[in-house]
C-alpha cells in the first residue's frame, strides 16, 4: 500500500529480457537504502514492483509480462526517469490517499495550459474507468496522488502545483504522453457493494414470486 506521494526520481538503468519477463534496475538518490529490503514493494511510476536486488544505490525488480502489457513500464527505456515510493508503513503520515499500486488503465495526456503557476492537465481515459472518476475525488496518475478538478465524459482535468511538477516526472508531460492511472479504491468498493445490493434485491424478488 501506498499514499501517492513520491519520495523520489529514480532513472532506468538497463531493462533485461528474461523469458518473456523484463528485469529492470532502477538508480535512485534521496530514498534510504538502509531502508529498503529484498522483498520490499516499491510503486515504480505508479506500479507496485517488488526489490530481488539491491546494489549501491539501485534495485531490479521483475515485470511481468501483463505488466508490460497493461502499464506504460513497457516503454520505458534506459534513462527514463521514474517515480518512487516506498510502501507505506504502521505508523507513516498518510498525506495523499491510499494507492494500491495496481493500474487500472492507461491514460493520455490530451492537453495542457496554464493556470497562475500551475499547469492545468486533461486526461482521456478508457470508458470503463472514466465511471469511477468523479469531480473532488482523487486518482493516482504515474503513481501521484491528485485531486480531480472535473469531469467530461472519459476525459478529466487536474492542477500540477509547482511543487508537484518539480518532485515528480509529471512535470515533464506532454501532449500524447501515455499515464498509468489507478482510480479511487472507494469507487472500486462503492460499486461493489451496489452491484451485490442489486443481486441481493433480485433474489429476494424471484423468491417472493415463487412463494
Amino acid at each position: 500500500m501506498f499514499t501517492g506521494i513520491v519520495q523520489d526520481i529514480g532513472r532506468v538503468v538497463s531493462r533485461e529480457a528474461r523469458g518473456g519477463d523484463e528485469r529492470l534496475l532502477i538508480a535512485f538518490d534521496r530514498l534510504d537504502p538502509s531502508g529498503i529490503n529484498v522483498g520490499d514493494s516499491i510503486c515504480v511510476q505508479g506500479c507496485c514492483l517488488t526489490a530481488v536486488e539491491l546494489r549501491d544505490r539501485t534495485f531490479a525488480a521483475d515485470v511481468s509480462r501483463e505488466s508490460l502489457s497493461l502499464t506504460t513500464l513497457g516503454n520505458l527505456e534506459s534513462g527514463s526517469r521514474v517515480n518512487l515510493e516506498p510502501s507505506l508503513k504502521a505508523g507513516d503520515p498518510l498525506g495523499g490517499h491510499l494507492v494500491s499500486g495496481h493500474v487500472d488503465g492507461i491514460g493520455e495526456i490530451t492537453a495542457l495550459s496554464g493556470d497562475a503557476r500551475s499547469t492545468r492537465i486533461e486526461i482521456s481515459v478508457p470508458p470503463a474507468l472514466a465511471r469511477y472518476i468523479a469531480r473532488k475525488g482523487s486518482v493516482a496518475i504515474d503513481g501521484v496522488s491528485l485531486t480531480v478538478n472535473e469531469v467530461q465524459g472519459n476525459v478529466f482535468g487536474i492542477n500540477l502545483i509547482p511543487h508537484t511538477q518539480a518532485v515528480t516526472t509529471l512535470g515533464a508531460l506532454s501532449a500524447g504522453t501515455r499515464v498509468n492511472v489507478e482510480v479511487d479504491q472507494i469507487a472500486r468498493y462503492v460499486e461493489r457493494l451496489l452491484l451485490d445490493s442489486q443481486e441481493d434485491a433480485r433474489s429476494h424478488g424471484r423468491r417472493a414470486s415463487r412463494d
